[in-house]
């Protein structure tokens, strides 16, 4: 799975805005069996996902699938579903035991269907305190998502612009999915509306080491995807920096300096992964 920086979900029920959606230059489409899909209409959901997978040229766009909750009696149905349609990749919803992901992972292993990506969705207190062996779960596990809307339901918190409710949650999933070398992929944005609010937020997303974040409309793409792409000053800077470390190498240098500073081993690496971000996009 490629970086995600705009994750755009489209409810699985609607064939015309998915449509819309494959048109689009975002990184990745979710078609939705889960929040954006009535109870009485997912069987219908299932159906007009699975021919829309098949019939739509989506070109570069990853497309992805979120089933309904490990446990909810709708997942197996859904997961049917998915290992018909073969996406490209299968989001997790309200993942609170690491058993959810490896229930999924099973499933996609007995069909053959291995290089699937799965996308963990933590949106409880539950799924945060055993973040640390969710994150561990290995197999087809690729990212782990942040759901503020039901976490803050979850644990009571009340929304605010600022956020600082779920700053907490926010960081504990970035640095378990940094440590365990998978995506973050921040919260949503539901005023969408709002451009300088999501302006706000996506670059706040992007400070905190996220790779991307979901949205809900079209109109925040552009937003997003800039926020969590790196500027051409950072990425000049970056290839100094790279291009230097390896001139102090050749020459049997541990230690140089660029601009009249000392440039050590995490400046190196935050450097590479500005780089990397690049390649990945």
């Amino acid at each position: 799975m490629r970086s995600i920086r705009a994750l755009l979900y489209m409810p699985g029920d609607d064939r015309k805005k998915i449509e819309k959606a494959a048109g689009l230059e975002v990184d990745a489409v979710c078609l939705d069996l889960e929040d954006g899909v009535a109870f009485d209409q997912k069987e219908a959901a299932r159906e007009i996902t699975l021919t829309a997978i098949s019939q739509i040229d989506f070109g570069d766009v990853e497309r992805l699938i979120r089933i309904n909750p490990i446990g909810s009696g709708l997942e197996e149905a859904d997961l049917d579903m998915v290992l018909a349609a073969k996406p490209d990749g299968l989001i997790i919803p309200k993942v609170a035991h690491a058993s959810d992901v490896i229930t999924a992972n099973k499933a996609l292993q007995d069909a053959g269907l291995s290089d699937m990506a799965l996308l963990a969705q933590i949106e409880s207190a539950a799924g945060l305190v055993k973040l640390d062996e969710i994150a561990v779960t290995g197999g087809s596990l690729a990212a782990l998502i942040f759901g503020a809307e039901d976490y803050s339901a979850d644990v009571g918190a009340k929304r605010s612009q600022n956020g600082e409710e779920v700053l907490f949650a926010r960081s504990q999933v970035v640095a378990y999915a940094a440590a365990n070398n998978l995506q973050a992929i921040d919260m949503l944005w539901v005023d969408y509306k709002d451009a300088r609010g999501l302006e706000r937020l996506a670059q706040q997303g992007a400070g905190l080491g996220y790779d991307g974040m979901q949205i809900i409309h079209p109109a925040q793409i552009d937003i997003v995807q800039q926020a969590f792409s790196p500027s051409e000053q950072e990425i000049v800077f970056a290839e100094r920096v790279i291009a230097a470390f390896e001139n102090a190498k050749k020459e049997g240098k541990g230690v140089f300096a660029l601009d009249n500073k000392m440039v050590d081993m995490p400046m190196i690496r935050s450097a590479q992964r500005v780089l990397s971000k690049v390649n990945k996009n």
